[in-house]
């Protein structure tokens, strides 16, 4: 088999307002897109496994404020943090899942951890901090997730109308001249890959939706809808609106189609983009086959994503 090493990651589909965002702001997301995209790229050449490349690129994406995973994660209606993350190996389909945490610095390692004990696949709640916290894994207060934008976003949801819940920078586009809608982005980070040997893994993280009532559990933490990877297929990070990729078991729906209906990785890709129009579903994915072709479909206004191969530079984009 001729195996092309490569990554994709995802911050989020949808886009926050043209008319607002600043061309430093702009600068600052393809900025932090192409740093991770060229950590993942190192350790691809250096012969890390797709496991270790995606749980690292999403650690990453957990780190920095701009996006909504870890550090800079939304706001519920009650002003807590709530988190859910997914990860998933293609050549063993040994997956953990992780929902609800309130302490845990980086829930993807949560969500690995999961996966190395081989007991369980999903934790959630105050559980699953507890079993975090009994692997090492770094504890934090509330506070630490916590940034002045997401703070601003959440009361100005909330002065615009009682329960109304926003996906991660919605809140930015409840102005005037808006171009897009009150439903058009979706807070969730994610990254697919590739590895030398031909094996595929994906992994999924997020802070949920803005005003949303804590318990609630989108589809990044559910394995087949938010997340998955299968070597004899793909492997699928999504974003987008939880209920309905849910429903649709996306992740996995995809990875059918290649196996049963025979279809390529574009194909299957927008088959199901094309399908979540239908249900009312918004949002997007990155996605990679086992010869390291690479899909990022979306029906927003827009996906930050990237990809990068072993003899390339990244290449990053926000907008269509």
């Amino acid at each position: 088999m001729n195996v092309k090493p490569i990554l994709a990651i995802h911050g989020g589909a949808g886009t926050v307002n043209r008319n607002r965002v600043t061309p430093e702001k702009i600068r600052e997301y393809e900025q932090a897109l192409q740093d991770i995209l060229l950590a993942g790229q190192k350790e691809l050449a250096a012969g890390a496994s797709a496991l270790d490349v995606v749980e690292n690129a999403v650690h990453r994406l957990e780190d920095c404020p701009l996006f909504n995973a870890g550090k800079g994660a939304v706001y519920t209606s009650e002003g807590t943090h709530e988190l859910d993350a997914t990860i998933m190996d293609g050549a063993t389909l040994k997956a953990g899942a992780v929902a609800q945490l309130h302490h845990v610095r980086n829930p993807i390692r949560a969500a690995r951890a999961v996966l190395k004990s081989g007991q369980y696949v999903f934790l959630a709640g105050h559980s699953a901090d507890e079993f975090a916290r009994e692997a090492g894994l770094e504890m934090v207060e509330q506070d630490y997730y916590s940034t002045p934008e997401r703070l601003e976003q959440l009361k100005e949801v909330q002065r615009a109308g009682g329960m109304r819940l926003v996906l991660d920078h919605d809140a930015q586009s409840m102005v005037e001249d808006a171009p897009i809608s009150n439903k058009n982005k979706f807070g969730t980070v994610g990254a697919v890959a590739c590895d030398l040997q031909g094996n595929l893994a994906a992994a999924t993280s997020t802070g949920g939706m803005t005003n949303k009532r804590p318990g609630r559990v989108g589809d990044s933490a559910i394995i087949g809808a938010g997340c998955y990877a299968d070597n004899d297929t793909a492997a699928i990070s999504t974003t987008g609106t939880g209920e309905t990729f849910i429903r649709a078991v996306v992740a996995y729906d995809i990875c059918a189609l290649m196996k049963y209906r025979g279809m390529s990785l574009e194909e299957a890709t927008n088959f199901v983009i094309e399908k979540q129009t239908s249900l009312g579903g918004q949002g997007g994915l990155v996605a990679v086959d086992r010869h390291g072709n690479v899909c990022m479909p979306f029906n927003t206004a827009g996906m930050y994503r990237g990809s990068v191969c072993l003899d390339g530079q990244p290449c990053v984009a926000i907008y269509k």
